[in-house]
């Protein structure tokens, strides 16, 4: 499950979002909306996409409140912003550190994600940080498929002791 902890760099996104809750989860027609028109991002980076999740400063991830309010987003990284889409948006995913799991198996099984927020960091030296979470959907991505692999980034810091 747990891969590494990396420091990235800045990146830059194109893609599709939505405000949406756990409550009323509007992912799949974010992806239906998206997938058709993926090709017209030029400049990608590679052919990885990526499923983030934009969260308030306040949203309690020890205690998910099923109707907060979040930004998902269906994106690829890019090169540049010199061509964006028609109702396509661009995003900049700020540099920061991340620990990254491997989850392998449908998209709906919530294992790797309890794993990570009930036992993974309780017993890290660190917390959940204050930017994006996403997904990267690789080539071993099969949506719903026992076999299907993707990389989940958990946006970390340094838990402070008083």
């Amino acid at each position: 499950m747990f891969l590494k902890i990396i420091t990235i760099p800045e990146k830059k996104l194109i893609g599709m979002k939505a405000n949406m809750t756990y409550l009323n989860n509007q992912t799949g027609e974010l992806w239906r909306n998206f997938m058709p028109r993926r090709q017209e991002i030029i400049n990608k980076v590679n052919s990885e996409l990526i499923s983030m999740q934009v969260y308030d400063a306040n949203f309690d991830f020890e205690n998910i409140d099923p109707t907060a309010n979040f930004e998902k987003w269906a994106a690829i990284e890019v090169l540049n912003f010199d061509f964006i889409p028609d109702k396509m948006e661009k995003f900049t995913l700020e540099s920061g550190v991340y620990a990254v799991f491997l989850h392998q198996g449908s998209s709906i099984d919530l294992s790797t994600f309890n794993y990570i927020y009930e036992k993974w960091l309780p017993m890290s030296i660190y917390t959940v940080d204050n930017r994006p979470h996403f997904e990267i959907l690789g080539e071993k991505y099969k949506n719903n498929a026992p076999t299907s692999e993707e990389e989940i980034w958990v946006p970390i810091k340094l838990k402070i002791e008083i």
